[in-house]
């Protein structure tokens, strides 16, 4: 009965010489970073789903205004949407050359990947300064202030993305793949992916179902 007692007492004090309490350490400081950056992105995208209700209301209130057929230019869009499809490829690849500490992919990688964001940033300005000089801005209608208000707010994303992208390009040249440089890394690689997945929301949603209304 005593040893009973006593070994239960053994157990039920963590501080018993020869018990062994496993304490589970912090989770490591990248995955801590990425996860309070996804809830960042959480936020980011719950503010474009505002954007996609509100031009899914009044996507119908042209005020006699051009509808999305009458505007959209499905080769220039097609083009933005491959470039960013394949940026996210190149981050990815950047990505993966910073883990590995490979300077030259990851130059490699992130220069295509700033080059095909400039290039879809160049298309969309160009289709703006294009709807603009034609008399359909967004005050035109409640239909092309949803339109430039949910698209203007992805190319400003991109266009913060590509100077990021500058910026970490500029501090792996001075510092190295320091660990701090990586964590950033990874979350600027998560922050493009996501802008390339609102991409395909707003390519579906706007320019494929704007186009056949």
């Amino acid at each position: 009965m005593t040893m009973t007692a006593t070994a239960g007492h053994a157990h039920a004090d963590p501080h018993h010489i020869g018990v062994v309490i496993e304490h589970p350490g912090p989770a490591p400081k990248r995955i801590v970073t990425a996860y309070g950056f996804w809830i960042f992105l959480l936020s980011d995208i719950v503010m474009f789903s505002c954007f996609f209700a509100a031009y899914a209301v009044l996507a119908g209130q042209t005020a006699g205004g051009p509808k999305g057929s009458e505007i959209f230019e499905p080769g220039n869009v097609a083009i933005e949407t491959v470039c960013l499809l394949l940026s996210s490829f190149t981050c990815g690849m950047a990505s993966i050359a910073a883990d590995t500490r490979n300077r030259f992919w990851f130059y490699l990688g992130m220069t295509v990947t700033c080059v095909l964001g400039l290039v879809f940033l160049t298309i969309e300005f160009r289709e703006f300064a294009d709807l603009v000089a034609r008399g359909y801005g967004p005050s035109r209608s409640a239909f092309l202030t949803a339109f430039f208000s949910l698209v203007g707010c992805h190319g400003l994303h991109v266009s913060a993305g590509v100077l990021w992208l500058l910026t970490m390009m500029a501090q792996v040249f001075a510092k190295g793949f320091r660990a701090d440089i990586l964590r950033r890394m990874t979350c600027f690689a998560l922050f493009w992916h996501a802008l390339d997945i609102i991409w395909v929301a707003v390519f579906s949603v706007v320019y494929l179902l704007g186009s056949g209304a």
